[in-house]
Formats: C-alpha cells, sequence, structure tokens
C-alpha cells in the first residue's frame, strides 16, 4: 500500500546540506498532489477506529447492565443479577479506577517505545478481556465483573497517551485541527455503535453477552490491521513517500530548537505543575470528564427510570446525543479550518473559543433539562442532544491543546490530564448512585444535572483565564532561546 504525499504547488525538497529549496517540476514528476491522501492519512483512520473499538468496550457496560438486571426488558433467558442501583455504579465506575493507574507511565512508555506498540498491546489484552466478561459475570458475579473491568480499565489507559504521541508524530502541526477531529471522532462514532446496537443485542435471540462478543471480537480484528499497517513514526513506515516524510519531519522541525531525538529529552516535570496554561488544562480536561461521564454512565438509567424508554428505544436515544457530537465534530471542525485559513483569530482565541462552545452551551442545557418534567420526554431528549452535541467543540479546545503547548510530550501531558481527569469519571457514577437513591425521583437528578454545569462554569472559566497555545519554553529542556515569540495564527504554528 502506497499513498502519495500531499504539498503545496511549490513543493519542497530537502538537498544534501538539509536546505529547503523550490522544486516544483520534480515534485510533480513524482506525482506530488496538492492536499491528496497520504500515509498520514491512514494512519489518521487508524486511529479513528483504535478509539472507535475502545470507547465500544468501555461504554458496552451501561447498556448491557440494564438489561443484566432486568431480563424481563430484554431476554428472559439470559442470565439476571440482582444488584443494587449503588452496585450498579460502582461496577460502572470500576473501569476508571484502573484507568487512572496508566495514564502517566504510558505517556512515558510511548515516548520511549513508540505509540504503535503501547496502544497495540492495551487494546488488543481489553479486547480479550471483553470477550470474557459474560463468564466472569457466570462465575462470580459483580465482584469478579469489578476485578475485569479494573483490568480493562489498566489496559486502555495507554490510549489517549499512545494516541497523542501518534498524532504530535505524524500530523503536521496546521493540520492538526482537522485530523485530530477525525481521529478523535472515533469516541462518538463507537459510543453511537454500541448505544445504538446494545438494547437490540440484548433483546434478541443472542441476548446480552453478545454485547461483549462482538466488541471484543472487533478489537481483536483491529489489532491485526494495525499490527500490519501501523507506526509509529514516518521513518518507521516503510512504504511512505519520501517527499511526504520530508514534508512531516520539516513541519514538525518547525516547532522545536532541540536537536536532540524526543525519546532522550529530559522530561521537565516541575516545570509541567508550575506551568498555569498546564495547569488550567488539567481543570478543563477534568470538568468535561465529569460532566461527559456523568452522562454516558447514566443516560440508559435515566431514559429508562425517568422517562420511561424501554431498552430498544433506550439504547437508540442514548446514542442520538453521541450522534450529534460526532457530526458536530466535524461541523467545528470545518468552522475552525475556515477561520484558520483566512487569519481570523488566533490559535489561542480559537481553543478558548470552541472550549467555551463545548461546555458552556452544555452547561445551559443542562440547566434547563434539570426543570423538565417525566412528562416531556421529547424535550428531555433535545437538551441531552445539545448537551453532548456541542461538548464535540472540546476537540478544538482542551484536547488538541496538549500538543500546542508541548509537541515533544504531548503523550505525557495528556496521560496527566487524562489521569487528574478520569479520576473525575470515578466520583461522578459514585455521587449518582448517593444522590440518586430513587432512580425514578426527578429531583435527585436535577442535582446530579446542576452540579455538572456548575463543574463546567468553572472547568472553562479558568481555561479561558490561564488558557495558552503557543509552544512552552519547557517543550526543549536544553534551555535555548524560543525561536519565535511572536503570537501567531493556527496556519503559522
Amino acid at each position: 500500500m502506497r499513498f502519495i504525499c500531499c504539498g503545496n504547488k511549490g513543493a519542497m525538497a530537502v538537498n544534501d546540506s538539509g536546505a529547503q529549496v523550490e522544486n516544483k517540476k520534480e515534485a510533480e514528476a513524482e506525482g506530488v498532489a496538492t492536499y491528496g491522501l497520504g500515509v498520514r492519512h491512514w494512519q489518521t483512520f487508524l486511529f479513528f477506529f483504535a478509539l472507535t473499538v475502545a470507547y465500544a468496550q468501555r461504554v458496552n457496560l451501561s447498556v448491557a447492565i440494564v438489561a443484566m438486571t432486568d431480563a424481563e426488558a430484554a431476554n428472559p433467558n439470559f442470565p439476571e443479577y440482582d444488584w443494587a442501583e449503588k452496585t450498579k455504579s460502582l461496577i460502572l465506575s470500576s473501569f476508571f479506577w484502573g484507568y487512572v493507574i496508566t495514564q502517566v507511565p504510558s505517556g512515558q512508555l510511548a515516548r520511549k517505545f513508540g505509540g504503535k506498540i503501547t496502544l497495540l498491546v492495551g487494546l488488543s489484552v481489553c479486547s480479550v478481556l471483553n470477550l470474557l466478561t459474560p463468564v466472569f459475570a457466570d462465575w462470580g458475579s459483580w465482584q469478579l465483573v469489578c476485578a475485569l473491568r479494573v483490568m480493562e480499565g489498566l489496559c486502555q489507559g495507554v490510549v489517549f497517551p499512545s494516541i497523542h504521541t501518534l498524532i504530535s508524530a505524524w500530523v503536521p502541526p496546521n493540520e492538526r485541527p482537522v485530523l485530530g477531529t477525525c481521529a478523535y471522532a472515533g469516541n462518538q462514532f463507537g459510543t453511537i455503535i454500541m448505544l445504538a446496537t446494545s438494547g437490540l443485542l440484548a433483546s434478541s435471540s443472542i441476548g446480552w453477552p453478545s454485547i461483549f462478543y462482538i466488541s471484543g471480537g472487533v478489537g481483536c480484528v483491529w489489532s491485526v490491521f494495525f499490527y500490519i499497517w501501523g507506526a509509529s513514526s514516518p521513518a518507521e513506515y516503510k512504504k511512505i513517500s519520501v517527499e511526504e516524510r520530508k514534508m512531516i519531519e520539516m513541519a514538525q522541525a518547525s516547532e522545536c530548537v532541540s536537536e536532540q531525538p524526543k525519546e532522550n529529552l529530559h522530561t521537565p516535570w516541575l516545570s509541567f505543575f508550575t506551568s498555569p496554561a498546564f495547569l488550567a488544562l488539567i481543570v478543563a480536561h477534568s470538568a468535561n470528564n465529569w460532566g461527559f461521564w456523568t452522562l454516558l454512565t447514566e443516560i440508559p438509567s435515566y431514559m429508562k427510570n425517568v422517562l420511561g424508554k424501554d431498552i430498544k428505544s433506550n439504547a437508540l436515544l442514548s446514542a442520538l446525543p453521541y450522534f450529534a457530537m460526532f457530526c458536530m465534530s466535524f461541523v467545528f471542525s470545518g468552522i475552525a479550518s475556515q477561520l484558520n485559513k483566512r487569519n481570523c483569530i488566533s490559535t489561542v482565541t480559537s481553543r478558548k473559543l470552541f472550549n467555551s462552545i463545548g461546555l458552556w452551551v452544555p452547561m445551559c442545557a443542562l440547566i434547563g433539562l434539570a426543570y423538565v418534567s417525566a412528562e416531556q420526554s421529547n424535550l428531555a431528549v433535545v437538551l441531552l442532544t445539545i448537551t453532548v452535541g456541542f461538548n464535540g467543540a472540546c476537540y478544538l479546545g482542551f484536547q488538541i491543546n496538549h500538543i500546542d503547548l508541548s509537541p515533544n510530550f504531548a503523550g505525557i501531558l495528556m496521560g496527566i490530564t487524562n489521569c487528574v481527569g478520569n479520576i473525575m469519571s470515578i466520583i461522578a457514577p459514585l455521587l449518582v448512585g448517593f444522590i440518586v437513591t430513587n432512580e425514578h425521583d426527578v429531583e435527585q437528578w436535577r442535582v446530579v444535572f446542576f452540579i455538572a454545569a456548575a463543574i463546567y462554569l468553572v472547568g472553562n472559566g479558568l481555561f479561558i483565564i490561564f488558557g495558552r497555545a503557543s509552544v512552552q519554553s519547557w517543550n526543549d529542556p536544553p534551555a535555548k532561546p524560543r525561536r519565535n515569540s511572536t503570537p501567531q495564527v493556527e496556519s503559522q504554528h
């Protein structure tokens, strides 16, 4: 499989001395197409499906647990478990107990051994564990399921640090908003597919165990594809054209001044945690995770117990907000691309604008949702769709901001923020379990939505005040003068 590199019409070649020279005719002779598809787009496609698999496997239990605890609502021919609401919340949060542990170490491992290895090992093992879920539930009930989910979390802790490391290595700075959004859209795609089909699978003749068999099996298939065609960097991909590899490497070189290989750079831990821009990024990521995972883990129960939806419509309606998020992420990406091409706003303004759309519009929708009665189920679905759909703007906000601050340590930064952020993912479902003692009580759900809205408000407020989008001085630990300290629009990064 060979892809043609994309470049601009005045394609650039590199002579033996390393100087850049224009060589348009030679580029055209090699078949270099303007903004054509390249290997980096194929890698982005693989990253997209990696996140599709990861999210399908982590959210499958959200719908499956409804069928596992209420067989009459799905297929009574399969086992039913008598788990209380607090027990279910405990099971749903257990994934994140392991997930937070491997976040920071996996960022370091991805830098040392390559993002391909860490991502491949993590998702392939997690896929096998998914296949074992029905067996573990039968052998040891909820305790063994909890243990299994902890192990799955340990495996998936490598996903985002690895993906960020891979995007930093493969995607030129000016293409990151679009290709980064394309990769991270896999989050929603996996969520949509799993939530939309889980209810149908649970009520079918193959029952709720098929939810885990299918998601695990697809993960195993992806692992084979990624083993064959994935790569940690352009230098490791043998069939990439010389032109595309040089184009990517020159674009990467513009972000750093250190001549050392990335894997040899000393990690400036103290600088990370004394940087206001990075601390604001941690807060924004944490705020997003609180609201996102509160809704993701609890929407099926809210649909069933408050809105009175059966498991089939429950699953489809639960998927609707994430379908909206999937679509809106591309809409926001297109808007950002146009603003970038026209040099309308700087990178930092773009990050704060889209992060505000991604957190404050959902905040307003959550406040409205808190006052929707059980009889207004259609309005509740609309507000839930707005809440989750507009959250897709965050891909162009805090999510890509890790690479803005430090291309060299993007995976480690993502590991740190995802570790802290996913502590929120542990606390949020547990808090819902303590607040919602009567799952049919609208007043108790109102408190849950108010808390999420308040956290959105504070998290984005701090990101607006302290957030930055320029490469930080600690990106190149051997202290050297910055190449360019002037504000730049996104297309110049």
